[in-house]
């Protein structure tokens, strides 16, 4: 715990000036971002008694090391700025709405020559026009079945659309008059154009006139005795009518509004939206987030319109914003709102008539959403709670491991060997910070010098950013070895990343793979939290007493000792502890035993998937892989100009060059490498005998390729050789 007076601005260093201000712990991670109309005044208010301080402040004001700051000209950058780290930094101690789910979106694609009506949720697209968001995708469907009657718009998959126009027979819904089928030209792509603008239309709340309008076109039908074109009128418009009843009208004005409640306690605040559009409420969502911060309802209410509007551009902001509370000072976020909107932007707390009564509507269903969160989260909270301090007690640490890092290593019968990284904190996957590594030390199958490399590699990466940022006491340094590790993580997630990002420490596609005292994922002012400067509370190895005496031996040789180390044994789910002869043998029922197996099953989920994509991506490799300068562009250009590797491997360098893109000293490296390649063994039909030529257009690949090696034995029996 950190004193604030020892990193406490000198008197007068602090400029009288508007600005963001970020607080760093002993990491050098960024763990709390605010701004200020007077960044004098406002830290000023940090460093005072730490009696006089909010409990949460004086956690974050001890748990800090250094604070910085940055001017900018006017108050509404700083919000700009704020917005901007607090979203590149993810700050601990800041306030993180949490989204309860993924809000779907009733999407027209605007920008395809035939439009389609769709869901869609995540990120919003250009050229795509979206209404909502909704509370459930069944919800869109039911508005959208009912709107086709009268909009046959697309609705149909692109590989559909082009079956379909291959075909030349639409589908169902084009057989039963709800699609337009534009897919074999019953409609001319402007009409189904002008048709999906209409549909926009009448979904913005522009319902009126297109209503008064079938109703005349049903009157003057039954003027002239076209009875069915009438009834079929009249059966749109009750469709329209039906539509619109989904969604009632809640401000008799047509007002576009988005009205914005939050109920809070002290520990945590729920924020409920409402998106009012044409009078009519259109969407619905919710936030929940924990008061890390002492922070007002006003405060709150600032950081809901930046999380809300931060990625929006005009329309998508409102002509009106209805809140509880007006920011301190609001003028900045007005100025904000107006200039994302591209208008003038009123930001209100709403006093009388209907829009207070929807209001209340909506701080209801903020109450709700903070209920039913308390109730939901004390369950999960005090199970994963138990389960820490189940591991604590059984391994006799001092305190509940609120960091695990667990590692596995992965391999088929010793080819492609790597291992894996996951993290959990506070009993959650953190997947932002896995990691995973190849070993390059040895070759061949050795799990136990695997795992010491592994964890060799990972803890040299801490000590040296403890080094870089000057954690260590006068006379310790790292040694020579530890500077130059052999080998390091490719990061993130669950999707494989290309090879050229993790298979060499030298090769310049890699993430991090300079030395140490360069590289770019240990810049000072980085302060993101992917990085290996945080250390965890316990270490769990995928394996048995020799994996857990290799972690504790690496750890033993760099001089850590405050890390505590175990494994978990598959076969008995036993825990075993460095120099134990004995394992500690948990409950079936334990808490602290299911969370270990839950880390330890997806640090094997982990490293299995990137073993897999290393091995399938070997396989599909080819000679033209090795060609340097050769991009994926130009190999595919080669292949569809020749149709296989084999003739390619025949043309001259002149022949070569008549491929669109390669000039002649390309084609001169392409042909000596071919020149140096091996050609590839000819594949056999295993079931006919027959020898497969690849003058069929296929490249040439390695010669068992694309299968598995005919030694790895059935598919069953593949799967069991994998670790």
């Amino acid at each position: 715990m950190a004193d604030p007076s020892s990193y406490r601005p000198r008197p007068g260093e602090i400029p009288d000036s508007p600005g963001v201000y970020r607080f760093r712990d002993e990491h050098r991670r960024v763990i709390y971002v605010g701004k200020a109309k007077s960044l004098r005044q406002r830290l000023a208010n940090y460093f005072q008694d730490l009696a006089h301080l909010h409990p949460r402040t004086r956690t974050m004001v001890t748990t800090a090391a250094s604070v910085e700051w940055t001017v900018v000209s006017t108050e509404v950058e700083a919000l700009q700025l704020e917005y901007s780290w607090i979203k590149e930094y993810d700050p601990r101690f800041n306030v993180k709405y949490r989204d309860d789910k993924s809000y779907p979106y009733l999407a027209v694609t605007m920008n395809e020559e035939f439009p389609r009506v769709q869901v869609m949720r995540g990120q919003k697209k250009k050229g795509v026009r979206y209404f909502g968001p909704y509370g459930h995708a069944w919800a869109i469907r039911d508005t959208v079945d009912l709107l086709l009657r009268v909009f046959p718009v697309r609705t149909c998959s692109a590989g559909v659309f082009k079956n379909a126009a291959r075909t030349g027979r639409p589908c169902l819904l084009g057989y039963i008059g709800k699609c337009s089928a534009p897919c074999v030209g019953r409609i001319t792509p402007d009409d189904h154009w002008d048709l999906a603008d209409e549909f926009c239309d009448f979904m913005a709340g522009r319902t009126g006139t297109y209503l008064r309008r079938l109703e005349r076109q049903m009157a003057e039908a039954a003027e002239d005795m076209e009875y069915e074109r009438a009834a079929r009128l009249r059966d749109d418009i009750g469709a329209l009518k039906k539509a619109m009843e989904k969604s009632a009208v809640v401000l008799a004005d047509a007002t576009d509004a988005d009205l914005i409640a939050v109920a809070e306690d002290e520990l945590e605040a729920a924020v409920q939206i409402f998106h009012v559009r044409g009078g009519r409420v259109r969407g619905q969502r919710g936030w929940v987030t924990d008061k890390v911060e002492e922070i007002t309802t006003g405060a709150l209410v600032e950081h809901a319109l930046q999380q809300l509007y931060g990625e929006e551009r005009g329309d998508a902001v409102p002509k009106e914003v209805l809140v509880p509370a007006l920011p301190d000072p609001v003028e900045p976020v007005q100025q904000w709102l107006a200039e994302r909107r591209g208008s003038g932007v009123s930001l209100r707390i709403p006093q009388r008539g209907d829009k207070k009564a929807l209001m209340e509507t909506v701080q209801r269903n903020a109450q709700q959403a903070l209920v039913l969160h308390k109730t939901k989260r004390a369950s999960d909270l005090t199970t994963r709670s138990r389960a820490l301090e189940e591991i604590a007690e059984a391994l006799d640490l001092d305190s509940a491991p609120l960091r695990i890092e667990c590692y596995d290593i992965s391999h088929l019968q010793g080819d492609d060997v790597v291992a894996s990284m996951v993290v959990f904190e506070d009993g959650l996957a953190r997947k932002s910070e896995y990691r995973r590594f190849q070993i390059k030390g040895f070759e061949g199958q050795d799990d136990v010098r695997s795992m010491h490399e592994v964890i060799t590699r990972r803890f040299r990466r801490y000590l040296a950013e403890k080094e870089k940022t000057g954690e260590w006491a006068d006379g310790e340094a790292l040694t020579d070895d530890a500077r130059h590790p052999n080998g390091d993580a490719a990061p993130d997630g669950d999707a494989a990343a290309p090879d050229d990002a993790a298979a060499s420490d030298d090769g310049a596609a890699r993430t991090d793979g300079q030395e140490l005292t360069d590289g770019p994922a240990l810049k000072d002012d980085d302060g993101r939290p992917k990085r290996f400067a945080y250390p965890p509370q316990l270490v769990v190895v995928d394996g048995g007493q020799p994996q857990v005496a290799a972690a504790q031996r690496a750890l033993d040789e760099l001089g850590i000792d405050d890390i505590a180390v175990c494994g978990l044994a598959k076969r008995l789910e036993e825990v075993w502890l460095p120099r134990e002869d004995d394992p500690v043998v948990l409950p079936r029922t334990s808490e602290g035993l299911y969370l270990l197996q839950r880390v330890r099953d997806e640090a094997h989920r982990f490293a299995i998937t990137y073993q897999r994509a290393k091995r399938a991506k070997r396989f599909r490799a080819g000679p033209l892989d090795d060609v340097p300068g050769l991009g994926e562009t130009r190999k595919q250009a080669l292949i569809k100009h020749f149709g296989s590797v084999k003739k390619l491997r025949s043309a001259t360098i002149d022949q070569i060059c008549e491929v669109p893109g390669i000039g002649r000293k390309t084609a001169e490296t392409v042909a000596v490498a071919l020149a140096r390649a091996t050609p590839a063994a000819p594949a056999v039909n295993t079931a006919t005998g027959e020898i497969m030529d690849d003058d069929d257009g296929a490249p040439e690949t390695t010669a068992d390729a694309p299968g598995e090696p005919v030694s790895a034995g059935t598919p069953d029996e593949r799967r069991g050789q994998e670790r």
